[in-house]
């Protein structure tokens, strides 16, 4: 299957818009994703008509409103190919599902002096849980050294294991430099010792097919936003041996089988892990936005993004003085780069104007700006609306920003 971009185009309202009198190009995906019409229009429908609390209504828009919410978890289920649907839990995003595990996780399994692993190219939502986990428990937080291309040096990780290591979690896809990590291979490693891994996916899902079962990973995090859903809600999947070991992270409504003031009963998967009024609005839209990924083929939009990302690459190289921050040997469709000595923030304010929307800074990800010893970077990521002659506005706004500011 071919993607027609501009069809695609089509369907995203935010794309067709002029910033600063130019026409918008929009290259922060990595931060979040423009919404598709679909998505939108599933958001305006549901407050319009389905509007209610789910679950425990009788009545017919609290019935239509758990049928809809349960499918979606259904088909998250089939998306990322997990076993049940009881092993998808519904959260806020990827931030809240790693807080989740660290927080029940490290209540139910970690001790003084026990070890977790992550890797020195984690943004900060998969570092600072795991600190205050370690914190609470006493124990101690290893890193696994990233070589100068920006991959995880795999003889080191290795290294780090030992009967100390309760778990290891590690991300997908790097944030800041597009590395996609061999996360299957890692798994296979640890599984050896009995050691569970978490994998965040943040940066994964949208650009890629995801199996869960395959991949053999125990816990997976991701968020709608990054893949063109609203904000506000994610998943965490869980193996179902593990959710069920694992303590409530919240209490409230739903979470329950019975309270008393003598004791509380919880409730079974996954709304052990789902206390209060859930966001069923913006779960149906995460819905919306898998169907729509789902028909073009996530291999098809994995193998267009990989064009844009060679195409870009071998475009910017060609501005003299430019540099590219990590240089793995599979990449995702993120380019991270500094030109000469202008600051990041200095070079993106100029593509602002521009019309160019790129992210500046350290992207929740400083340890990894510290480990090559600058302030951050610009970082141009890609997604399937994006276009070739996109790449070539960026690669023009950057020679005339160099040009103004050196």
């Amino acid at each position: 299957m071919i993607i027609d971009i501009n069809h695609i185009r089509e369907d995203f309202p935010a794309l067709h818009q002029l910033v600063y009198k130019r026409p918008l190009v929009y290259l922060d995906n990595a931060a979040t994703t423009q919404k598709p019409k679909v998505v939108i229009e599933t958001l305006v429908e549901y407050y319009s008509k389905q509007n209610a609390n789910i679950h425990r209504g009788v009545h017919y828009l609290s019935q239509q409103a758990t049928v809809a919410y349960e499918d979606a978890r259904c088909l998250v289920q089939s998306f990322i190919h997990a076993a049940h649907s009881r092993e998808i839990i519904f959260t806020r995003g990827t931030t809240e599902s790693i807080n989740l595990i660290a927080s029940s996780f490290g209540k139910k399994f970690i001790k003084p002096g026990d070890e977790i692993i992550i890797s020195a190219l984690e943004h900060h939502s998969n570092i600072v849980p795991w600190q205050i986990a370690c914190e609470d428990r006493q124990a101690i937080l290893r890193v696994i050294p990233i070589n100068e291309n920006g991959e995880i040096i795999t003889e080191e990780f290795e290294k780090l294991l030992n009967e100390k290591t309760k778990l290891i979690a590690i991300a997908h896809i790097s944030n800041s430099l597009g590395t996609v990590n061999p996360v299957k291979e890692f798994i296979e490693i640890a599984h050896k010792r009995n050691i569970p891994v978490l994998i965040d996916g943040a940066q994964a899902v949208p650009h890629q097919g995801i199996d869960v079962q395959e991949m053999d990973c125990d816990f997976y995090c991701f968020s709608g936003h990054k893949m063109y859903a609203p904000m506000g809600v994610g998943v965490l999947y869980g193996k179902e041996k593990w959710l069920e070991e694992l303590p409530p992270y919240q209490g409230g409504g739903e979470m329950i089988k019975e309270v008393t003031f003598e004791k509380t009963t919880y409730n079974e998967l996954p709304y052990k892990f789902e206390a209060g009024t859930p966001n069923v609005g913006d779960v149906l839209g995460l819905a919306s936005a898998i169907k729509y990924i789902a028909g073009y083929g996530m291999e098809n939009i994995h193998q267009y993004e990989s064009s844009l990302l060679d195409y870009a690459t071998k475009k910017l190289l060609e501005i003299q003085g430019l540099r590219i921050i990590g240089n793995a040997g599979i990449k995702a469709g993120v380019i991270s780069f500094l030109v000469g000595k202008i600051h990041p923030y200095d070079l993106g304010t100029i593509l602002d104007k521009l019309g160019i929307a790129v992210r500046t800074g350290h992207h929740c990800a400083q340890p990894v700006m510290d480990r090559y010893d600058i302030p951050g970077t610009v970082r141009a990521s890609f997604a399937m609306y994006n276009t070739m002659e996109e790449i070539d506005v960026l690669v023009e706004g950057v020679k005339k920003a160099k040009a103004m500011l050196e």
